[in-house]
């Protein structure tokens, strides 16, 4: 923070007027919805003064306003773009918190006309990493520095610490590593939750992944409350007891904390409690699909994140669901579907396990998708200490996300998160229970895509052989593609249809 002085200007009810003079601010924040309001008041709450601007100047004045009101935070609020880059320190930094895709080109644009060479841009949006990679080239031509940062918290985290994941030119987070570190989410025994994540893309894929493995976490945690209601009878205060009893072992995480607490609402607008009033439609903003579609295109399996992604498709034609719902019911679907007797305290149980196993199998997923990426493009990312930096601020932040960074110290070229020593114990100590629980939804027709997909892939992982040589043998027969042989090597063809034609 230097004692360069500058003018600041700010619009009180359509005035502009001009205060005295103030130093240069240490960085900028261009984009003041809410995360990025949230990250600017936590920037400025842990000692670094910060210029912010908005297209839509109310919003800036909304910013500053509550800057006042919450301490009189170093936050300094500008209308317009040139006097919001001249008012910080060079080399500058401006981190935009914009919607992707064109708004964050239009950003750029307004800012980099009033920009100077070794200025730094840092989008810190949901952005897809060819973008970022494509815009780092850009600027790159005119002096600039560019960085892709994935901010994972949700609002409360951007406020208060969040999982960063920062990627691009080294040379850009140098020059805001200590606000970084300040600024990001803070665990005791493993530090801040951020670090250099690589070259080119790489911050914005990772947070890409992240969302994926969110989005298997979401919908495990989905299929597990509803065998629990469905199958199990439990009501909303039992659920309550259950997931807050669950937080306290292996599966403690925020997203289990926070369902715990959902279940606990009730409905300020009539009877019952509000989770039962919500529509059941998932909404979505791209990552989980885009991470399906990397998984494809790198032939890495993600079934789990893939069934979660089908879920929310199938959630959104609740028209066509409610009218299937009656055709199935007079189709006598229901004298089909009996109620299945269970035991409830064992139910529970076997729940928690088959949830923890099938969330071990997502995960295994995403961390499989980042190791195919980075060697694909030569980022170098070390897996375990992405994990370290999952452990705080962010959405799937989990308490098993320390075993994670364990697994990868103790061999950095692990395959696969199921194969190491620890995960693969814990995992056939469950085993029993996880296919109890999938046979018991089958069997009352409650559809568990998550842990009937996190299942069979471990059934197919685990198998020494697969009936993939029958699928080879009929792309043969067919198309001519050749196999190869357990017995002898090379490729072969077969005539299958002259000869089966042949023998009969």
């Amino acid at each position: 923070f230097i004692s360069q002085p500058l003018t600041l200007v700010v619009a009180i009810r359509g005035v502009v007027m001009a205060e005295s003079t103030k130093p240069l601010t240490r960085i900028g924040l261009a984009g003041l919805a809410v995360m990025g309001q949230n990250l600017a008041l936590n920037i400025a709450e842990k000692g670094f003064p910060i210029s912010v601007y908005n297209r839509t100047t109310s919003k800036v004045d909304e910013t500053v306003e509550r800057a006042k009101l919450e301490g009189n935070l170093p936050l300094f609020g500008f209308h317009d773009p040139e006097s919001f880059v001249n008012s910080i320190q060079k080399p500058r930094v401006i981190i935009m918190l914009v919607k992707a895709g064109a708004p964050v080109d239009a950003t750029i644009k307004t800012l980099t006309a009033y920009l100077e060479k070794g200025d730094c841009i840092i989008d810190g949006g949901n952005e897809w990493y060819e973008n970022t990679e494509r815009r780092e080239k850009a600027v790159a031509e005119s002096g600039f520095l560019y960085l892709g940062m994935g901010v994972s918290g949700g609002e409360e985290g951007a406020r208060h610490g969040p999982s960063l994941m920062p990627g691009g030119s080294f040379e850009a987070y140098k020059y805001i590593e200590d606000i970084l570190l300040k600024v990001a989410a803070q665990v005791s025994d493993s530090g801040p939750c951020v670090t250099y994540i690589g070259k080119g893309g790489s911050g914005n894929f990772v947070k890409m992944i992240h969302n994926g493995i969110e989005y298997g976490d979401m919908q495990l945690i989905a299929e597990a409350y509803d065998v629990l209601k469905s199958a199990g009878k439990l009501t909303n205060e039992e659920l309550r007891n259950v997931f807050s009893e669950w937080n306290k072992g292996e599966l403690l995480s925020f997203l289990i904390e926070i369902t715990a607490d959902i279940f606990g609402i009730k409905d300020d607008k009539g009877d019952g409690y509000l989770v039962d009033k919500v529509l059941d439609k998932t909404g979505m903003k791209g990552t989980g699909k885009w991470t399906v579609q990397q998984a494809a295109e790198l032939s890495i399996a993600a079934p789990t994140i893939e069934a979660s992604l089908d879920s929310r498709f199938l959630s959104g034609l609740k028209e066509e669901r409610v009218a299937a719902a009656k055709v199935f019911r007079s189709g006598g679907l229901e004298d089909i579907l009996r109620e299945q007797e269970v035991d409830k305290k064992q139910l529970v149980d076997d729940v928690r396990q088959a949830l923890y196993a099938s969330k071990i199998c997502s995960y295994a997923q995403g961390m499989n998708l980042i190791r195919a990426k980075s060697i694909e493009k030569g980022w170098d990312l070390k897996l375990g200490e992405l994990a370290r930096i999952w452990k705080g601020g962010c959405i799937i932040r989990a308490v098993f996300l320390d075993r994670i960074k364990k697994a990868y110290d103790r061999n950095p070229q692990l395959p696969n998160l199921l194969v190491d020593p620890e995960f693969a114990k814990e995992i056939v100590e469950r085993q029993a229970a996880w296919r109890r629980v999938v046979c018991l939804a089958i069997k009352s027709g409650i559809s568990t895509p998550g842990m009937s997909a996190s299942l069979a892939y471990f059934d197919s992982y685990r198998r020494e052989r697969l009936p993939a040589n029958l699928v080879q043998a009929q792309r043969d027969y067919f198309g001519a593609h050749t196999y190869e042989r357990i017995d002898v090597p090379g490729a072969f063809h077969t005539e299958w249809f002259k000869t089966a034609r042949k023998d009969d």
